[in-house]
């Protein structure tokens, strides 16, 4: 094997990019080029001018939090009215705009964020009682759209708007600025970057164009914003900078364990929270939220493993006792350990609600259109969806999921278990570091370079973190020795073995002194 460069490094990074993307704010494309988003900016501004009320309805992830937080503050902060706004709880209201959810509005208008482009039976009922309902979201359009006042969602197929992988949340803020433009207003919607950047890395949209650089600059706003929410994260995890990284493992999960264990509506109050006294309080609260979160989602990991087929096309299992906030966690970490689409179901009664994970090797969405007429109803996007099914179809699923996983076209591009190049331990360090580094913020599609590394020596290994769910080893070429951290499940390792790895180089800072270590990915 040749050995690799820090220049051969570089060059095979710079070759990742796209000509023609989107690099300066300047550049980003305006709001005219949604369907509907001039139709809808109209309407609201005659809700706004006739005193009708205005109900805002998110949906309980990170993306449709931050929606929410997004337009109920620019409709204070910008144009000085008050709105209604609710979030769907998980457990008694189901996901996004319902029949349910239509029992508290009674009147005005509704503009839905992150939810609502398969809410045909919500459209309908709005319809019959005289409510204009205008759907903003990203999600794909299935078969039946419902008869909205207006749709604005890019991947319709009629929209012009030039990029379809964004988020909910940031489909809001465009409606936010053709408002904003309609009605004169001097504000500065640059303001909400620090909440759309958590948006777009939460919700894992690629890290490419108009989302990366949206998120290099937001990035910069997280790290200097004044909003108490962020203020407090900042100083409860001692963050001067904050990275992708940081929203991954630290902001988002927070945000997202609302809605998984109780309602989001307590991240969203953290969001707007008016001072940092009260920011702190909501912090605790979701920070033992998230802790018990982890609890839980590691038993449920366990026991789904117990009831998986490694053998099938697509992982596919269920129970009555798992809380259904969890699951999507759970799909997302039995596809990664299997490397396979993976679907995981929560029994109430006699219906089975599900979350789906991909790992970028088919639709899940077109997957799901092959089995449509075993579900009593289904939504999503390509990496992620949910859906519901009754108990009687479990097995017939199960059955016909894996024969129409044969059926789905491939996606283009996808390669398992990638990675960049194979190097050897004695490159690791602060110039490769640095180097990788210049490439961020990385994401789906432009992500954190993957090195393969051969004939590694495992001279220790153990278990780590609170709940010793996590493993540390100490990994040797005989010349260089490096603490591999592994946060993913893998089988037991025995000391004295040799193995081939996946990693990404991270960097350790403890009492003022800085190592660089891997974290591992995948054993080959």
């Amino acid at each position: 094997m040749k050995k690799v460069t820090l220049n051969d490094i570089k060059e095979l990074l710079q070759s990742r990019h796209s000509l023609g993307d989107i690099t300066s704010l300047k550049d980003l494309p305006p709001p005219i080029h949604f369907k509907d988003i001039d139709k809808a900016t109209k309407r609201i501004i005659q809700a706004i001018e006739n005193d009708e009320t205005i109900n805002i309805v998110g949906d309980y992830d990170a993306d449709g939090v931050v929606s929410t937080a997004i337009m109920v503050e620019f409709f204070t902060k910008a144009i000085g009215i008050e709105v209604n706004y609710m979030i769907p709880n998980r457990f008694t209201h189901g996901y996004g705009i319902s029949s349910k959810i239509l029992e508290d509005i009674y009147d005005g208008i509704i503009i839905t964020v992150d939810n609502g482009i398969s809410a045909v039976e919500a459209a309908q009922i709005c319809k019959t009682r005289g409510l204009d309902l205008i759907i903003t979201d990203h999600h794909t359009v299935g078969v039946s759209i419902p008869d909205a006042y207006a749709i604005v969602n890019p991947k319709q197929d009629d929209c012009e708007f030039p990029f379809s992988d964004i988020c909910g949340a940031n489909v809001a803020w465009y409606l936010c600025a053709n408002i904003k433009k309609e009605l004169g207003l001097d504000f500065n919607l640059m303001a909400f970057f620090d909440l759309l950047t958590i948006a777009i890395v939460a919700d894992v949209m690629p890290m490419k164009s108009l989302n990366k650089t949206i998120v290099k600059r937001g990035l910069q706003e997280l790290s200097n914003s004044k909003r108490p929410a962020i203020v407090a994260i900042r100083e409860r995890f001692n963050l001067k900078t904050l990275s992708e990284e940081d929203i991954g493992f630290k902001i988002a999960p927070l945000i997202n364990c609302a809605g998984r264990m109780e309602d989001a509506t307590i991240a969203l109050e953290f969001l707007l929270s008016f001072d940092e006294y009260e920011a702190n309080e909501q912090l605790d609260y979701l920070i033992e939220l998230n802790e018990n979160r982890k609890k839980e989602q590691l038993f449920i990991f366990e026991e789904a493993k117990q009831k998986t087929y490694s053998n099938d096309n697509v992982i596919v299992v269920h129970s009555d006792s798992w809380n259904e906030g969890i699951i999507g966690i759970v799909a997302a970490k039995l596809c990664e350990k299997y490397k396979k689409p993976s679907f995981v179901f929560k029994q109430n009664g006699l219906t089975l609600k599900g979350s789906a994970r991909g790992n970028g090797d088919i639709n899940l969405h077109t997957l799901l259109t092959k089995v449509s007429h075993l579900l009593v109803g289904y939504g999503g996007h390509k990496g992620a969806a949910g859906l519901s099914l009754k108990i009687g179809n479990f097995e017939k699923f199960k059955e016909e999921i894996n024969k129409a996983y044969n059926l789905v076209p491939k996606e283009e591009n996808y390669i398992s278990s990638e990675y960049l190049c194979e190097m050897e331990l004695d490159l690791i360090g602060r110039e490769l570091f640095d180097l990788i580094n210049s490439f961020r913020p990385f994401g789906l599609e432009n992500t954190l370079p993957v090195f393969k590394f051969s004939n590694l020596l495992v001279k220790e290994s153990r278990t780590i973190g609170k709940n010793k769910e996590y493993k540390k080893l100490i990994l040797t070429d005989g010349q260089k020795t490096i603490e591999t951290l592994v946060f993913v499940d893998i089988d037991e390792i025995l000391e004295g073995t040799k193995v081939d790895i996946l990693a990404t180089i991270d960097k350790n800072e403890f009492r003022n002194e800085t190592t660089y270590n891997l974290l591992l990915k995948e054993i080959l």
